[in-house]
């Protein structure tokens, strides 16, 4: 609880955190629910929990003391039944999915996802979970794909046409299909080149068994070549559609910050 009741230490900060990026951004208290974003330079060499500490010194956002913060990390994710999930099994689940010698130095955590019958688990690093410890009162961690899938689920449900999605984000590519209240297909794949990402694409849609004239296409995130990649899916599929966030959303605040990833603009717009 907030002794002080001051409007500034009611906000909470949105870290996103990846291997390669670090950003903030604050839903600002005003009549507009205007959004302030900052994106962070990281220096390579250090790992996301030293630029994050590093950060503190130098960012505007992180310099306003505010004592909440909701972090996204951007990190493997395991799905799991709603009705077989157990808590106590699920750090040794993950282990054996993501063999790696950093799962010593991980914190297994995990996010409910009643709508779709799962549960998403994932791991943060031990010494990043222990800076956003030292500086915030009151932190939730959020696998930053957790608000894609609900935003994109409860969207699936418009038109009769079946769909499939895609998320290019940190030179991945998430492609996933729902089926009513649960997910038919989710993968994660490397998406560095724009071949890779189509070939990867059109392979899960005849896996699928999705009709090239009938079923829909939706991509969201930054595309690598996305011009070419588009007119390839095109050339075999009728219905691709790239997601525009400003017109998805309608001119949400967070949808006019230059560079935010598109799992941010979701969360600040729609939550999890």
């Amino acid at each position: 609880m907030d002794p002080t009741g001051s409007t500034i230490n009611k906000q909470r900060l949105t870290i996103r955190a990846s291997r390669q990026t670090l950003s903030f951004a604050v839903v600002e208290n005003n009549t507009e629910r205007s959004v302030t974003y900052e994106p962070y330079t990281v220096r390579s060499g250090i790992s996301v929990a030293a630029n994050l500490r590093e950060a503190f010194s130098t960012a505007n956002l992180l310099d306003r003391a505010l004592t909440r913060a909701d972090v996204l990390v951007d990190v493997p994710v395991m799905l799991v039944p709603l009705d077989l999930f157990d808590e106590e099994q699920m750090g040794t689940l993950y282990d054996y999915a993501f063999t790696n010698e950093e799962n010593r130095q991980e914190v297994k955590m995990f996010n409910v996802l009643g709508e779709l019958n799962s549960v998403a688990v994932f791991a943060v690093n031990k010494d990043l979970k222990l800076v956003i410890d030292d500086h915030f009162a009151d932190s939730r961690f959020i696998c930053s794909m957790t608000p894609v899938w609900k935003h994109l689920h409860r969207r699936s449900f418009t038109g009769l046409r079946r769909k499939m999605y895609a998320c290019f984000h940190e030179r991945r590519l998430d492609i996933f299909s729902f089926l009513h209240n649960r997910f038919k297909f989710c993968n994660s794949f490397d998406a560095t080149r724009a071949h890779d990402a189509l070939y990867f694409l059109l392979y899960v849609w005849n896996q699928l068994q999705l009709s090239a004239e009938l079923d829909e296409l939706h991509i969201a995130g930054e595309m690598p070549e996305g011009e070419w990649l588009t007119g390839e899916l095109r050339r075999y599929l009728k219905n691709v559609y790239v997601i525009n966030p400003t017109a998805d959303f309608n001119r949400a605040p967070a949808t006019l910050c230059k560079d935010m990833a598109y799992d941010m603009m979701t969360f600040l717009t729609r939550g999890v």
